[in-house]
């Protein structure tokens, strides 16, 4: 397995956002590169769970989160929608792996379609045509028959299906620590060292 040094994440309108924003704090601090897209609806979700405005233009969203995670220079790039010349677009320059945390099920059902048709797909598309790592975060419930046979259909082709579903035998203490057990598996699958949540059989605390 390539090691993965540059992570494509994807946020979309799906309810979930502090996963997606944790994730991407996680990757920075490890020392990866992230290449960022997001949604119009993943700023309406923003506004709803977390009370943040993101700002449209992709450069504004860059300066902001530079604020807020202080990554090195160039380990963080913010693209639009419709930036067809950004890396994650071309096959002959993709990530090494893609996230879309959280998954809405209109950005998964496109993904299994192949419609490519906004920068979040492409990349997906790109990442599955490349046999690079393709991981998504759907947060949904309960599944329509549509719903499941899009996940199965994309399995089969290789994407990883990860539920944001936290466990409890860590006996967590708040909602951070729920979130952080998620990320956590997400980061297990990108072979990214972390200590967000301890492991199964460590020590937990009570």
């Amino acid at each position: 397995m390539r090691p993965i040094e540059t992570v494509t994440v994807a946020l979309t309108g799906a309810s979930g956002l502090p996963y997606g924003f944790r994730l991407i704090e996680t990757l920075l601090a490890a020392g990866r590169r992230v290449w960022l897209l997001y949604s119009q609806a993943a700023q309406v979700v923003a506004r709803q769970e977390m009370d943040l405005t993101l700002p449209s233009r992709p450069a504004e969203l860059a300066h902001w989160l530079a604020e807020r995670y202080r990554p090195a220079d160039g380990q963080l790039a913010v693209f639009g929608r419709e930036e067809w010349f950004a890396p994650p677009a071309s096959g002959s320059n993709p990530a090494d792996a893609m996230v879309v945390c959280p998954c809405s099920m209109g950005t998964l059902a496109a993904i299994a379609h192949g419609m490519s048709d906004n920068l979040i797909e492409r990349a997906a598309d790109v990442s599955l045509k490349e046999g690079r790592k393709l991981i998504l975060v759907p947060r949904e419930t309960p599944l329509s028959a549509i719903h499941l046979e899009n996940m199965l259909k994309l399995a089969r082709l290789g994407a990883v299906i990860l539920p944001p579903a936290p466990g409890f035998y860590t006996h967590p203490q708040t909602v951070d620590d729920m979130v952080d057990f998620v990320v956590a598996r997400i980061l297990d699958q990108l072979a990214v060292p972390h200590a967000l949540a301890p492991r199964w059989g460590e020590e937990t605390p009570r």
